[in-house]
């Protein structure tokens, strides 16, 4: 397990450093750039020239790209030039950071627990009303956008019948002592226990939008992969020798069915950030989602540097992770 640990940490560092090449190359090659971003209509031929001097893109494409490896593994990208002004460009990624995450976690929590039991209910009834209901109910999920269902929930639940908060991730009123800046987390540790119901509630909405497309594939998944399983000889053995029901369906069969729904779990995980872009600005969350999307629409180099690297590399963490729990479940992947 040690050396199979190893040999996939040095695979992410080759991706790491692969995405920061294109990380680099990508930025510079933007309209504008950031010369052009910082001084906005204020640039004159000779700012522009001290500027970039000052910031070093006038020496050779090697050297600033190692300034900007040994920058980022400082912590310093910058300042903010758009998102928040003047505030620096990982503190903005810090303050942000939590919402996103938590947001994340309950949607993929959702998908999960709603996923994976209604995947191996429907293999079971193959062919039946549950089993019919159900994939029709995956389609819908990954065939309605994101945005379209973001909205449609918050006009029926928040506006029409007010069951719900429309917006934001607390109600103001609410003196709440922040710790953590995971707003549930801080209302459990402090026991402020008003605050992290509040701050539940005005997760929901927006986790339940982001959950569904890792719901829908999350179900296809599991139902795929336990239709598999029963049809195993081993599976048959079992019954034949006369293993219980609850003993061949936890040891044969779900152990077995996880292994490919683990994969799909870490891939939706590390994909949801896409997701949050459009579900944080129709709920109005200031997580990293509406950060990137400022960080373009307002040529916040600094921002968009450091938040698309974060996300990769939690994209890239996510699914080590995931093979390593692969490994766990399943010894024969450790050899490979």
């Amino acid at each position: 397990m040690l050396r199979y640990t190893v040999r996939r940490l040095g695979q992410l560092m080759l991706v790491v450093l692969a995405l920061s090449v294109l990380l680099f190359a990508w930025l510079r090659a933007l309209p504008g750039g950031p010369v052009s971003a910082l001084l906005g209509d204020r640039a004159t031929p000779e700012s522009e020239a001290a500027l970039r001097a000052d910031l070093g893109l006038d020496q050779p494409i090697v050297l600033q790209y190692w300034r900007f490896v040994a920058r980022a593994l400082s912590g310093d990208f910058g300042t903010s030039t758009g998102v928040q002004r003047g505030t620096p460009a990982l503190d903005v990624f810090l303050q942000r950071f939590p919402a996103t995450l938590e947001l994340a976690v309950l949607a993929i929590l959702i998908a999960i627990a709603v996923g994976i039991p209604l995947g191996y209910l429907a293999a079971r009834r193959r062919g039946r009303i549950l089993d019919n209901l159900s994939i029709t109910w995956s389609l819908v999920g990954i065939a309605v956008p994101v945005f379209f269902l973001a909205f449609l929930l918050k006009w029926i639940f928040a506006v029409q019948l007010g069951w719900l908060p429309a917006s934001g991730r607390q109600t103001g009123g609410i003196d709440a002592t922040r710790v953590t800046g995971f707003y549930v987390l801080d209302g459990i540790l402090t026991q402020e226990w008003d605050a992290a119901l509040d701050a539940f509630v005005h997760l929901l909405l927006p986790a339940i939008a982001l959950s569904t497309i890792p719901f829908a594939v999350i179900f296809r998944i599991t139902r795929a992969a336990v239709l598999d399983v029963l049809d195993e000889d081993y599976v048959r053995t079992a019954r034949s020798k006369g293993l219980a029901g609850a003993v061949i369906r936890r040891r044969h069969v779900l152990r077995n069915a996880m292994l490919p729904v683990v994969t799909t779990i870490g891939l939706q995980t590390g994909a949801l950030l896409s997701g949050a872009v459009l579900t944080e600005r129709v709920f109005n969350i200031p997580g990293l989602g509406q950060a990137l999307a400022l960080g373009f629409e307002r040529k916040d180099f600094p921002v968009l540097q450091v938040v698309i690297l974060a996300s990769a590399m939690t994209y890239v963490l996510v699914n080590l992770l995931v093979d390593l729990s692969y490994a766990a479940i399943d010894p024969r992947i450790r050899t490979r």
